[in-house]
């Protein structure tokens, strides 16, 4: 084969590997948001179910949900459950709540995310309302008490995979929000949008 032909040759080649190569790039950012849409209505990986009430049917059935708080290490915040623990019944409807503290001189806005464990219980652990459905803006120094409504699906207990749970994990991390979100305004002077279900702490 004579150098030429060669030359072309491995420049198709080249082009056909960036070709596939950018085309898997497209997929893995197109997938992303189908993974997640999954995981939150299968429960994959700890991921948790909305609803906008609570549960139509209960079961005698004590189930005790313990809090973890973590914080990233950019973000100079307090951050822990008022309560280590609870106990509940499948069905019922408990609200709870996360305190946490800005100990810096500014104000900083955090974003939390979140998961259950163990992660198969995730497509059973249902909030109603939670603060991490919004970024959470604190004043320098102040310090909030964020509320967590939720329950457990009796169905649960149906599931030859998970009836035998009784003890669920419900982990917090806190990281400072890489963009704030908007700021209103009112008669000309801007404002943040209070963070919602939460409420300050009386020193």
């Amino acid at each position: 084969m004579d150098k030429r032909k060669l030359n072309r040759r491995n420049a198709l080649l080249g082009t056909a590997t960036l070709a596939v190569a950018g085309a898997m790039v497209g997929f893995a950012f197109a997938m992303a948001p189908v993974y997640s849409l999954l995981c939150q209505k299968l429960g994959w990986e700890g991921t948790t179910n909305r609803a906008t009430s609570g549960s139509a049917s209960t079961a005698d059935v004590d189930m005790t949900v313990r809090f973890d708080a973590n914080v990233d290490k950019a973000l100079p915040w307090t951050f822990k459950p008022v309560e280590k623990s609870v106990t509940m019944k499948l069905g019922e409807t408990k609200t709870i709540f996360y305190r946490a503290t800005n100990n810096s001189d500014h104000a900083i806005t955090g974003s939390a995310m979140f998961n259950v464990t163990p992660e198969k219980i995730g497509q059973y652990f249902t909030k109603i309302e939670c603060f991490c459905f919004q970024q959470q803006a604190l004043e320098p120094g102040q310090t909030v008490d964020m509320g967590v409504s939720f329950f457990i699906d009796p169905a649960l207990v149906k599931n030859a995979t998970t009836d035998e749970v009784r003890t669920i994990t419900l982990s917090y991390t806190f990281f400072k929000a890489q963009k704030e979100e908007p700021i209103a305004s009112v008669d000309g002077a801007k404002i943040k949008l209070a963070p919602v279900f939460s409420a300050p702490v009386e020193k």
